[in-house]
């Protein structure tokens, strides 16, 4: 009997063992052979799945017999897809080839560095808002940039007015002024023209927003000392695109914008144009706008001219007209008296015409001519006090480029002239100046190997006031495995000294001496990084990655605005510096239409003055981001959000409250048009709930720094078209 069990067991499994098969496959890059890892292999429409190993070997086990389709998914490769029947007859494991996706390539090439490789591939550490993330956050705020930078790690803007919503980027805790912001390349926003600049983009015309962390004058000179944000612009293809965009908000705000492009055989174009208005908005009850009375018009029109294969001409034009009234918000609705007078006005005119010519020398060779011309008129007046000027900058830059396979050379020109004239309406001192800059740069990236890359650059700046400045930078890129990388980088920077800082616009410019070139010098730094990112695949449908960058950056001998006699300010220069230093942890965990993304950085920034050290102000030293997506692929976007923010230390000496901020945003997508709805700040968090943010009489008030919103719950949406 015994004897008879035992072969009826062994019987059982050699039956068993008879209708399972296994499948084996190697999977490579279609283009370059290489082996590719966390790779998922998978039986399509069972739970049977795997994942490549460091070969690109995979193998499924337990197939019974018969016809099965065979999946095979990567991020950033299109889908292989194949039907086997089972037991095969082929014995060697299957060779399979991933093609790269075109619209995930479009997504990650990125172009703040010059080079336009992929932000994979790039040895400077750089990050990009791009595709469905930029959408989901242009969604939210369709009217500016302000909130689409906020919400990534590391960056925080930073409010100047109480009453007119003015605010100024800060990267890793340093002053707004340390960051350098360009559009398609173009410094269009530095000095008086930057203090509005994130309330005046509207993101709809963007394609993605590249962001540098760290010193980065080499690249484009003066004003990175913190870091640099690139805004790329979208660009004609031949399938036409149609966008038009209504929102509108629970504080009676309006934004309607459009953009058109399309590139036909010789010629293309992109327009874009928009009206964003906002009402008085006071949800605190306190007597002052929290969102101030504006309407702004935008019309950005762009020519591309293909004169051959081999040769482009574009040609573009910026124009932006806003007027914009916060203060007493019953004098803004005409109701004012003399106890009811206060007021800050903001009239500004923005335009700018932009030339690009790109001509291929020959197969590895490419020279490009870029310039720029900017026109900046503003008027800030509160009772009593107007400030008022213009400032006219231009750009012009000549890069000669050399692409070999494993090296690549880039040697540029660029000269820049910024002149800023005060209206003199009464006896002033007036802040009047003339910079021009002459540089010149060389960049080089070397692809040493699969698994090591080096960026390395210098640029020569000589600046008519200030001298000469001579920048390095070095960028390196390790590939330790197919799943992860370091990246280790720093540079040096500096700033041209201007009266326009943060400090300047909380008090509208009111009583600033002018700088004296003769006791001042400009500011410079040095820094760097270091960036290790990793990612797996933990299940066939259980995506993770996560991202740790380590910074340091110290300016030297920054200028510190102090009171002077008679009430006036100026600007010294003690022995000092301001270091940052931290980290930024992002977390990113996919599990098929569900997305989590957790963020928190660590700033921790000081000031030294003379003998004197104390904690930078207005920086939450920690930070925590947490998102959580569903999204079924054109067809439904869910979202919820929480930031938390720490105390922040105040400049008069006190310290602010921590607070969390939580939002929840969702859109229906249909074929040609969608729907979208998005309840931010959820919980109603206002600094005006943790006490008042002003001093002294209605009618003359002394606001203190603005660390927390102001405007509080608030509901906005509306509907995309695209035709």
């Amino acid at each position: 009997m015994k004897y008879f069990i035992l072969s009826a067991i062994a019987l059982l499994f050699a039956f068993q063992s008879m209708a399972q098969n296994t499948f084996s496959a190697v999977v490579h890059d279609a283009k370059t052979k290489e082996s590719l890892t966390s790779v998922t292999v998978l039986i399509r429409g069972t739970a049977n799945g795997t994942v490549t190993n460091q070969s690109g070997f995979a193998q499924l086990q337990n197939i019974p017999d018969g016809k099965f389709v065979i999946v095979v998914r990567l991020i950033g490769y299109e889908d292989w897809s194949e039907s086997f029947a089972f037991p095969l007859e082929q014995k060697v494991p299957t060779e399979i080839f991933l093609s790269v996706s075109d619209e995930e390539m479009e997504e990650v090439i990125v172009t703040a560095t010059r080079s336009s490789r992929t932000i994979e591939d790039a040895p400077t550490r750089m990050e990009a808002i791009s595709g469905e993330e930029l959408e989901e956050k242009g969604n939210m705020k369709p009217g500016d940039i302000r909130m689409m930078l906020n919400e990534s790690t590391g960056i925080q803007t930073q409010q100047t007015s109480a009453t007119s919503y003015n605010s100024s980027i800060r990267i890793q805790g340093l002053d707004g002024k340390y960051t350098q912001i360009l559009r398609d390349g173009f410094p269009l926003f530095s000095g008086f023209s930057g203090g509005l600049g994130l309330l005046q983009v509207v993101p709809l015309d963007l394609k993605q927003v590249e962001v540098i962390k760290g010193a980065s004058s080499t690249l484009y000179g003066g004003g990175a000392i913190a870091g640099l944000v690139n805004l790329v612009s979208k660009m004609p293809m031949e399938e036409r695109q149609l966008n038009f965009l209504l929102n509108g908000t629970s504080a009676a705000g309006l934004d309607i914008s459009g953009f058109y492009s399309q590139r036909f055989e010789k010629i293309g174009s992109t327009v874009f144009a928009s009206y964003n208005s906002g009402s008085p908005y006071d949800p605190a009850d306190i007597g002052f706008t929290a969102i101030p009375k504006f309407n702004r018009v935008t019309l950005n029109p762009k020519l591309f001219v293909y004169a051959n294969s081999k040769t482009t001409l574009n040609i573009g034009f910026n124009g932006t007209v806003e007027n914009r009234t916060g203060g007493d918000i019953l004098y803004i609705k005409g109701v004012g008296d003399n106890l009811h007078s206060y007021f800050e006005k903001n009239k500004t005119n923005r335009f700018s015409t932009q030339l690009g010519f790109d001509h291929q020398v020959n197969d590895s060779s490419i020279f490009r001519l870029k310039n720029s011309i900017s026109y900046y008129d503003r008027k800030v007046e509160i009772p009593d006090f107007v400030f008022s000027g213009v400032q006219f900058s231009s750009f012009s830059e000549a890069t000669y480029s050399i692409q070999q396979t494993d090296l690549e050379w880039i040697f540029g020109l660029n000269f820049e002239k910024e002149r800023f004239r005060q209206d003199k309406i009464s006896a002033t001192n007036l802040v009047d100046y003339t910079y021009t800059t002459l540089g010149a740069f060389v960049q080089n990236t070397w692809s040493a190997s699969k698994t090591f890359s080096l960026e390395t650059g210098l640029r020569g700046d000589y600046q008519n006031e200030y001298g000469f400045f001579f920048l390095p930078r070095l960028a390196a890129l390790v590939k330790i495995s197919n799943k992860m990388s370091a990246r280790l980088g720093g540079g040096m920077g500096y700033k041209n000294p201007t009266i326009f800082t943060e400090d300047t616009e909380r008090l509208q410019f009111r009583n600033v001496l002018p700088l004296n070139p003769e006791n001042t010098k400009a500011e410079q730094s040095f820094g760097g990084n270091l960036d290790v990112n990793y990612h797996t695949a933990i299940t066939p449908e259980i995506f993770f990655n996560l991202n740790t960058l380590l910074f340091y950056t110290r300016i030297l001998k920054p200028l510190v605005l102090a009171p002077s006699n008679e009430g006036f300010y100026e600007f010294l220069q003690p022995n000092g510096y301001i270091d940052t230093k931290g980290l930024e942890v992002n977390m990113k965990l996919a599990y098929e239409d569900l997305k989590l993304f957790v963020g928190y950085t660590l700033a921790n920034v000081n000031q030294k003055m003379d003998e004197t050290s104390f904690a930078f102000p207005l920086v939450a030293k920690h930070r925590l981001n947490n998102v959580l997506m569903y999204e079924l692929e054109d067809k439904l976007k869910i979202g919820l959000e929480a930031y938390y923010y720490s105390k922040q230390r105040l400049n008069d000496g006190s310290t602010g409250k921590s607070y969390w901020l939580c939002g929840f945003m969702a859109e229906k997508i249909w074929e040609n048009f969608s729907l979208f709805v998005n309840f931010e700040n959820l919980l109603d968090t206002r600094q005006t709930n943790f006490g008042s943010i002003y001093s002294g009489p209605i009618s003359n008030p002394v606001f203190s720094d603005i660390y927390a919103p102001l405007d509080g719950f608030l509901i906005n949406g509306g509907i995309k078209i695209n035709l």
